[in-house]
């Protein structure tokens, strides 16, 4: 496998950070830690991560999840692309189910074991990887019709002569970007 640039680990126990970036080292250059969600949109705007792994309760007593599913709402809004591991000491089956529906790529209960925790960030850093270039190239592509469009004047036949398509594929291509 590929080194990893960096993940980032939002949990409000320091041991957690440790033991995570202790399981990583040989597989990721920078594992980087938030003790709570609002340290988040900082760390998002200054670095791209290549997966995130999120706790789900930050107050003490807490067991609902709420506020790691919260969480995991202002990550995804930030960043679309980057995979989600939601991680919680109270696992139950509907909060995992919820968390998965809101976005989340996978759901790890603490204590995990090593081997359990690089195959989810492995996995999770595929999908970003994955995720992003699908983005990259719906925006070329969209790009690419807009610039043909504009210097044929908005005629059809003549851009999609130029892209090298049919005017049917480039009306579809068109509808998908709301061009």
């Amino acid at each position: 496998m590929e080194r990893l640039n960096a993940i980032l680990v939002i949990d409000d126990k320091p041991e957690v950070h440790q033991a995570v970036a202790l399981a990583l080292e040989p597989w990721v250059a920078r594992v980087e830690s938030a003790a709570s969600p609002q340290a988040v949109p900082a760390l998002m705007a200054s670095t791209r991560y290549d997966c995130a792994l999120l706790d789900m309760n930050f107050t003490a007593g807490e067991r609902s999840g709420r506020e790691g599913i919260d969480a995991l709402d202002a990550i995804k809004a930030a960043d679309p692309a980057l995979a989600v591991i939601l991680m919680t000491a109270y696992g139950a089956v509907t909060l995992a189910v919820e968390s998965l529906k809101r976005g989340a790529d996978d759901f790890l209960l603490k204590p995990w074991r090593n081997e359990a925790l690089v195959a989810a960030v492995c996995e999770a850093a595929r999908r970003t990887g994955a995720a992003r270039a699908g983005t990259s190239l719906d925006a070329m592509e969209r790009s690419a019709i807009a610039g043909a469009l504009e210097r044929h004047d908005g005629n059809i036949a003549r851009s999609a002569a130029e892209l090298g398509l049919s005017r049917p594929a480039l009306y579809r291509r068109m509808a998908k970007h709301g061009l």
